[in-house]
């Protein structure tokens, strides 16, 4: 994809001059309609195969349910694959990364470039909720702070199937919340706060979500018939996405070289 048409589809955007100043004020963001529905289902295809066992994706798929009881046989209670866009040729300059690398820009600066991407997937009746937490504790200690996620829905996301949900302003503290991992030897950070000061951001398939780094949030279970999926672009300045690696910090990339990378089909 040519950058200028994501630059083409940002001039579609009506409401795009009140993005920054909702998200420095609140610390979150809706946007919708950021792929059209034909769009949204190129990228279920991508995402289904993922899921499947056509691909390896061992060395980057993690359950972020582990640390409960297994609800459902044969399931994860939450799947997270880390970078795929490496498992196909060029699907970083597709039309998911390249909208959302604009929406970061208007929303932070334009010296942002992606750090990350990843899956996040809540299968039917899984039923385990991704406990209120800031993603910045999960990352080294940056000299510029500045990060925004982008959450893509791929299925229509509620309350009742685990929408995203915002403490709102929760990013303005220059400090992070006390956070501590939710059981011992797992993964998953928690960090303090109440469900009652939390938002609920229920938004329509090939819509998106976008939340600063120390911005807290949590979503649901699913409780319901339908899956889930989310894809997730990270994004922040490109010194600190340097920095990082300097210090061998690379989210988890590292392995990738022996993957088998596939062209997406159209």
């Amino acid at each position: 994809m040519d950058v200028s048409d994501a630059k083409e589809w940002l001039k579609t955007q009506k409401s795009s001059s009140l993005w920054k100043s909702k998200f420095i004020e609140d610390g979150y963001l809706v946007v919708e309609d950021l792929l059209s529905p034909e769009e949204v289902q190129f990228y279920q295809s991508i995402y289904d195969k993922l899921l499947s066992d056509k691909f390896d994706t061992s060395k980057h798929r993690h359950d972020l349910g582990s640390h409960t009881e297994q609800k459902v046989k044969d399931k994860e209670n939450i799947c997270q694959i880390m970078w795929p866009s490496s498992y196909f040729d060029k699907l970083e300059d597709g039309k998911l990364h390249k909208r959302a690398h604009e929406i970061a820009k208007v929303v932070l600066a334009d010296d942002v470039d992606m750090d990350f991407d990843m899956l996040i997937s809540k299968a039917p009746h899984t039923d385990t909720v991704t406990p209120m937490h800031q993603d910045q504790s999960y990352w080294p200690d940056m000299p510029d702070k500045r990060a925004v996620t982008v959450w893509v829905a791929l299925d229509d996301v509620t309350e009742d199937n685990g929408c995203m949900c915002f403490v709102p302003g929760s990013h303005k503290s220059e400090t992070l919340r006390p956070f501590r991992k939710a059981k011992e030897g797992h993964h998953v950070i928690c960090c303090d706060g109440d469900e009652s000061e939390l938002v609920a951001a229920p938004i329509r398939k090939g819509s998106c979500t976008l939340h600063h780094g120390r911005t807290v949030h949590y979503t649901g279970g699913n409780i319901t018939d339908r899956q889930r999926r989310a894809f997730i672009v990270n994004f922040r300045p490109l010194k600190m996405i340097e920095f990082e690696r300097a210090q061998g910090f690379d989210h988890a990339k590292a392995g990738l070289n022996n993957i088998n990378i596939q062209t997406p089909e159209k």
